[in-house]
């Protein structure tokens, strides 16, 4: 189990529960792999969008792993209950399970694709 160190806090993110950001909207293709698809705002995106024609979203394709897992966020489980899902899922194909799985919850979370609905505070 790895925890995160933040300003003498740890965390553990077994514990967590991650919900998904309702603003993203996502779909899955032919393949059953989940699109996220991410607006890109701000004043420097339009002004690409305007001059150099670049596109309005921008599309995030999940591989097998994180496509089973992205329903499974629902504000509900907690990471160790979705960790144990893709365990059954893909057997050994999902070793290293518990650092590989708080990687991918810290990197959508990174991203704004999720949060931690009982996240501690600072």
């Amino acid at each position: 189990m790895r925890k995160k160190k933040d300003k003498g806090m740890q965390i553990n993110y077994l514990d967590l529960i991650p919900e998904k950001n309702q603003s993203l909207k996502w779909h899955t293709d032919l393949k059953d792999r989940v699109i996220l698809e991410v607006e890109n705002t701000g004043i420097m995106n339009k002004i690409a969008q305007t001059v150099f024609n670049k596109p309005r979203f921008t599309k995030v394709h999940l591989d097998a792993q994180g496509s089973f897992i992205w329903p499974l966020v629902d504000g509900k489980r907690t990471v160790t209950d979705i960790a144990l899902l893709v365990k059954d899922e893909f057997g050994e194909a999902a070793e290293p399970l518990y650092p590989r799985i708080i990687k991918y919850f810290q990197i959508v979370e990174s991203y704004h694709f999720i949060k931690f609905v009982n996240m501690p505070q600072k």
